[in-house]
């Protein structure tokens, strides 16, 4: 058992060493995101200092892999994933991904509410792609104003002012995918004026 600790131990400086080449990040600018002494990830990296939590955790969210990536930790066996559902601006999402960076995904769910909520279109940086499960979903996309079902499709630049909410009393359920700029899916929303 010591030697397979041993081995896993031994493995980390070059795994973190090829994430950061991979990423093309330098150990300074790696030491400003992490707020870790330059000496210490160098050692780090070529073995001569052993990882600890400590500095294994800001070093996985720099890199945006799991922790378990960064020590190459066995698999469990268990393929499910074990979402933690959390409320965020009164809605009820529920993670679908667990991998940071990339694409992630969200089941979201909107209570029912009155259809007449003020709309607040926002912009940001990446793209989305969201599918209607249950109720409908009112999408405002620039100037679009539009009503999208269960079953319908819509993917946006993120950069376009949007904004999602229900479009009727009733409660929404969606999937949200978000993505990077340039990782697009291929399916449309289309727009039918009223």
């Amino acid at each position: 058992m010591d030697r397979d600790f041993d081995e896993v131990i031994d493995a980390v400086g070059p795994r973190l060493r090829e994430l950061r080449r991979r990423n093309g990040t330098t150990l300074a600018a790696l030491s400003e995101l992490t707020g870790i002494p330059v000496s210490t990830l160098s050692r780090l990296e070529s073995g001569q200092r052993k990882p600890s939590l400590e500095l294994l955790l800001p070093l996985a969210k720099a890199h945006q892999v799991p922790l378990d990536e960064l020590v190459n930790a066995p698999e469990t066996g268990d393929p499910r994933v074990y979402a933690r559902p959390f409320v965020r601006n009164g809605q009820t999402v529920v993670p679908l991904t667990r991998k940071p960076g990339g694409l992630q995904a969200w089941k979201q769910i909107l209570a029912g509410r009155p259809a007449d909520r003020e709309p607040d279109p926002r912009t940001h940086e990446g793209y989305h792609w969201l599918y209607v499960l249950n109720g409908k979903l009112r999408l405002i996309l620039g100037d679009r104003d539009m009503v999208l079902t269960a079953g319908e499709v819509a993917e946006f630049d993120t950069h376009l002012p949007h904004w999602f909410g229900n479009a009727d009393e009733h409660p929404v359920e969606y999937l949200s995918i978000y993505g990077p700029q340039g990782e697009r899916f291929h399916i449309r929303a289309r727009y039918r004026p009223e």
